[in-house]
């Protein structure tokens, strides 16, 4: 347990929080919305500081990111708790859950870092559920790091306010955003929040030269219309660039869905085809193995210069983040 950063006091000790644009108001005694963060009389405090409920060293491409770091090891982190209700959440049992209800290990940041580079990682991903529920873990975490040589990333919906975010981007080098739909309805509908934070978010990411990969889960009924699809890829290409990785993956039946088929190959490379058309480089198809929707390729001479399968980098044939043919392929690549 420690104080929470980003709040305000009331003279009737309820307290206000500014991590995320909920901007909950809580009485004494009681959580705020992401069941992470508690009032005790007056002052906010993180209730998962130290209490993670899932840590493991995975490959870096399960985040997933591409274009960073490639072949290396990640030590993952998350707690309980999230700021959002997606119906649809695969990792449901932590993310709405209180920090009570699951088994947690005693962890601390510096902890952390000595067990990341024990493991032979090359970075810190703080992930699972939401990192901005778990903020203060995260920034203490992450300033170790840093200085340990240690690479940050935040695996993120995105749905946070500005200036904590902000704060946090001196520390983090990488970011894979979970864009759930370019669709306002679907986030207030199905995810339980809205679309124009996570768009900020993304916005003020590239503006600190944050590495920023996207995932965009395609759920049959919900999210899968081209045209959404199409405006989504125009707005990244416009506002991020057209070297951002873009991940479309697989949805399948969870939580409070079910009832819902798993996503068609067929839907997944018409959505990744229309994403190459409106003139993102960078295009992937994960949850499912596709034939060559998990390579990297120069945007050149259009040969593969990173072969992965099941999330393992097979070859890698960049040298210096360049192709043999000498283009550049955007990414952090050592």
């Amino acid at each position: 347990m420690r104080e929470a950063m980003h709040y305000k006091t009331s003279a009737v000790k309820s307290v206000q929080c500014f991590i995320c644009p909920r901007k909950c108001i809580i009485n004494d005694k009681e959580y705020g919305f992401c069941r992470a963060r508690k009032n005790i009389n007056g002052k906010l405090f993180s209730m998962v500081y130290g209490a993670p409920c899932s840590v493991n060293a995975d490959p870096i491409e399960k985040k997933p990111l591409f274009h960073f770091l490639p072949g290396t090891k990640t030590f993952s982190v998350g707690t309980a708790g999230c700021n959002l209700r997606c119906k649809y959440c695969q990792n449901w049992e932590i993310s709405q859950a209180m920090p009570e209800e699951v088994p947690i290990i005693d962890i601390y940041p510096e902890e952390i870092v000595e067990k990341a580079l024990a493991e032979g990682c090359e970075s810190i991903a703080y992930t699972y559920t939401e990192p901005s529920v778990f903020y203060e873990y995260v920034l203490d975490t992450a300033k170790i790091a840093k200085k340990k040589g240690l690479k940050n990333i935040i695996v993120t919906n995105g749905f946070v306010n500005e200036e904590p975010l902000w704060d946090l981007c001196k520390y983090i080098d990488a970011a894979n955003v979970d864009l759930k739909s370019f669709d306002d309805d679907f986030y207030r509908k199905i995810a339980g929040g809205w679309l124009e934070p996570v768009l900020s978010s993304l916005k003020l990411l590239k503006k600190e030269k944050v590495w920023i990969e996207i995932t965009n889960m395609i759920i049959p009924g919900y999210n899968d219309d081209m045209e959404m699809i199409k405006r989504m890829c125009r707005w990244i290409k416009k506002e991020l660039g057209e070297g951002v990785p873009m991940h479309f993956s697989r949805f399948f039946p969870n939580y409070l869905m079910k009832d819902v088929l798993p996503t068609e190959e067929k839907t997944l490379l018409k959505a990744a085809e229309t994403a190459k058309k409106e003139g993102l480089d960078n295009v992937y198809i994960g949850n499912i193995e596709i034939e060559g929707w998990e390579n990297t390729y120069c945007t050149k001479c259009r040969k593969v210069v990173v072969k992965r399968r099941f999330f393992q980098v097979v070859s890698n044939k960049l040298k210096d983040g360049k192709c043999r043919c000498g283009e550049k392929v955007q990414g952090v690549w050592e």
